[in-house]
Order: structure tokens, then sequence, then C-alpha cells
């Protein structure tokens, strides 16, 4: 084995881009492949992974286009990639992990996931309890509530406030 073969290592990278990037997927797998080759790194596997909504705004966008890029590359390299891929103002996140444990054709399979919507498959004893009798007041919740304080009856009126002394100086 050659040195250049002992100090590279297998990557994952997870490329999240705006939506203006999945009307040009092969740009932004251009764009990947090039910063990765660029810094000495050899793509091993480099494909569109999915389209999905966010689960949260990033940089004004809702959607996202994912790009998941399998490359070997020297282990410093990996920071000068990392900093020229954040400072393209088309890539919303990046992620890059170790993966000396995936061969290429499990790199080759790797699909996008399901989305589960965890609400619409909630069990009946995973709900919360349905209230019985409302709130506090005796569960009126419109506006002919009967009493003014917690326990039902009605508050007496405050007496009037005595005047405050000034505050010595």
């Amino acid at each position: 084995m050659s040195d250049s073969q002992k100090q590279n290592r297998q990557y994952e990278g997870m490329f999240l881009f705006g939506a203006a990037a999945a009307a040009d997927v092969e740009k932004s797998v251009s764009m990947v492949r090039g910063i990765i080759e660029r810094h000495a790194g050899k793509i091993l596997v480099i494909k569109k992974w999915d389209e999905r909504k966010l689960a949260y705004e990033i940089k004004g966008q809702k959607r996202g286009l994912y790009v998941i890029a399998f490359f070997t590359a020297p282990g410093p390299s990996i920071t000068p990639i990392e900093r020229d891929v954040t400072l393209s103002e088309d890539v919303l996140r990046v992620l890059i992990t170790e993966a000396d444990h995936l061969n290429q054709s499990e790199m080759e399979a790797v699909e996008p996931q399901p989305i589960v919507q965890v609400r619409e498959e909630r069990a009946p004893w995973d709900r919360p309890p349905e209230r019985m009798g409302g709130d506090r007041s005796g569960g009126e919740r419109s506006g002919e509530r009967s009493g003014g304080d917690r326990s039902g009856g009605e508050r007496a009126d405050r007496p009037a406030r005595t005047p405050r002394e000034p505050a010595a100086a």
C-alpha cells in the first residue's frame, strides 16, 4: 500500500441545497464533485438523494435538495472541503462523516427513507386524555360563567388604596 492510500479515508457527505438547485440537479452535483476533487478527493458515488420540505426554514428556504456523495480523501482535506462548501451561497447545510464501514454496493444502494407522520400513526393509548368537565371554572366555555373566583363565589370589592408616602431621597 502506498502512503497516499494509507492517508485516504472513506467519507459520506450530505449536502443540502436550496429549492432553486432542484431545477438544475446536475449543476449542484458538479459543484460538489469539483470541490471534493479540488482538495485531492476521489468520488466513489454521487447522486441526488431527495427533494423535501425542510423541518424549519433555513436562510429563507422551505424546501431543499439533498445530494449525497461517497468519496475518499486525505483527512486534513475535510476542513477545507467543508469551508468551501459553506462559503457557497447555494449550499444551506453540509455534513461529512467517516464511512469506512460501507462497501461500494452499499453506497450505490442508498435511497431516501420515507417521511413518517407520527401524528397519523398514534395508538389510542398514546393520545392525551379527554378533559372531563373543562377548565377550572366548572366547564363553561361560553361567556355564561357563574361566579368570579375559583371557589365559585363572588369576589368582594377591594378597599380604596391609601396614598403612598414620598420616598426619601
